[in-house]
């Protein structure tokens, strides 16, 4: 955890634009960090989206046994990602605290999203973020808000899972995992943005601290997963 001091930062977060933040190139080291926290969690949902894409395709030939057993697969490595990810947003949230010069955020937008809940947080979000005074808050809130969405987004997609898996409104289930897939792709280029803002308000003398923090997240309570059935979707 960061000393509990505030540090200096020239420039106001007002006067940056997230979409610059994120075209501009970091420094060499935060480029390192920012790397290699964001490619692991593109291996995890590339695996995650191999194995229901394989699903998908083994329902469309009938395999629907098949199916079923690589759709349970996808929805073990997405909990997997979406723990990373919720514990990454809390410990941002937190360290967030500690920069004097807050990130430049902009809020959610419903139109990335499908699904009528994860709408309904982003347009949570823009709401707070035009009543809320502060980057620092706006940013927080935004954090807290994505990963509450993920959250919610883990859980039913292991639900729509589970119904597949024994054979309980299959072709609704089915559809809904599409959604909730594409509804967590938008969550996760979300995360990343935050992270490369919040990497470029923090000074370089922090990023050991950041990088400890960041490899050793707050823990969270171990959730146990349904123990899904092999009857076939």
């Amino acid at each position: 955890m960061f000393p509990r001091r505030h540090f200096q930062r020239k420039g106001s977060s007002r006067l940056r634009r997230v979409s610059d933040d994120w075209i501009r190139a970091l420094p060499r080291e935060k480029d390192e960090i920012f790397t290699g926290i964001v490619q692991h969690w593109e291996r995890a949902f590339a695996m995650s989206s191999v194995a229901l894409d394989d699903a998908l395709s083994m329902r469309a030939r009938g395999e629907l046994v098949c199916a079923a057993q690589q759709a349970e697969l996808s929805a073990v490595l997405l909990g997997r990602l979406s723990l990373s990810l919720i514990s990454f947003c809390d410990s941002l949230a937190a360290l967030n605290r500690y920069i004097r010069e807050a990130p430049a955020v902009e809020p959610l937008k419903a139109e990335f999203f499908r699904g009528a809940p994860a709408q309904k947080a982003a347009d949570w979000n823009a709401f707070l973020h035009h009543v809320v005074f502060g980057e620092r808050s706006r940013f927080t809130n935004k954090l807290k808000i994505l990963s509450e969405t993920i959250g919610w987004l883990d859980r039913e997609f292991q639900g729509a899972v589970e119904q597949i898996s024994n054979a309980a409104q299959p072709s609704a289930s089915w559809m809904r995992l599409d959604s909730f897939h594409y509804d967590f792709t938008t969550c996760l280029r979300e995360t990343e943005i935050v992270l490369k803002s919040f990497l470029r308000a923090l000074p370089p003398d922090r990023l050991a601290w950041f990088s400890a923090a960041a490899q050793n997240p707050p823990a969270k309570p171990f959730r146990l997963r349904p123990r899904f059935s092999r009857v076939p979707a």
